[in-house]
């Protein structure tokens, strides 16, 4: 088998803001829930907003954890996220890439990322097209700044867990259809949610993204 990593999904969990909470009572309780998190076994804290992210990780201690974008990145969001994160989960497009890349250089490190794809053509999804990935991919290559570590889809919702498989299979498929035409090799599948995750790491997910489903509801 291939070891499998476990992103607590923070943003599918925020609490809703009733007016009587302060800033410090959604923090702690948040930083309960994390925590909450990393004892059941997460390894990752996967946010999908740089702001929201930059408000949790001062107040949290992640000495055990790495924080990952895996939200849709703006551009002019692109120098904090390079501060932010270990690795951002979202890039579908060679100009986000090469801002993200020159940031990292300015930072002085090189930063992880994987390709979005967007397998269902669903227009209101982020992602590159699947036809598109190879170029894509062989561009990010030359940028020295970026490791591209792998490739994260988000299917369509099914209540049938067997119809998400299709789509999981692509992913695997499209990763081997990488490394036979450029020679290189992603190692991570980033695939997988609360509802269809053992479907994912039966057909070969490395990193399934979890919520509320597993970690307990918010407090």
């Amino acid at each position: 088998g291939h070891e499998l990593h476990v992103t607590a999904s923070i943003g599918l969990l925020e609490p809703a803001i009733d007016g009587d909470q302060s800033i410090e009572e959604l923090l702690m309780e948040t930083e309960i829930y994390l925590n909450k998190a990393v004892e059941a076994g997460a390894d990752i804290l996967g946010e999908n907003y740089v702001q929201e992210a930059k408000n949790k990780i001062d107040f949290i201690d992640n000495s055990k954890v790495e924080w990952h974008l895996i939200g849709h990145l703006q551009r002019n969001k692109a120098r904090e996220a390079v501060q932010l994160f270990k690795l951002i989960h979202s890039i579908d497009n060679l100009r986000l890439a090469e801002i993200l890349n020159k940031k990292a250089e300015m930072s002085g490190r090189r930063l992880r990322v994987f390709i979005q794809v967007n397998l269902s053509g669903e227009k209101t999804k982020h992602g590159i097209v699947k036809n598109n990935v190879i170029e894509l991919v062989s561009a990010i290559s030359e940028l020295k700044n970026l490791s591209i570590d792998g490739l994260m889809s988000l299917p369509p919702y099914f209540e049938d867990k067997e119809d998400v498989r299709p789509y999981f299979i692509a992913l695997r498929k499209l990763r081997e259809g990488i490394k036979d035409e450029t020679g290189i090799l992603l190692k991570e599948l980033s695939m997988g949610m609360s509802h269809d995750f053992e479907v994912a790491i039966e057909e070969g997910a490395t990193m399934v993204r979890i919520g509320s489903a597993i970690f307990g509801q918010r407090l």
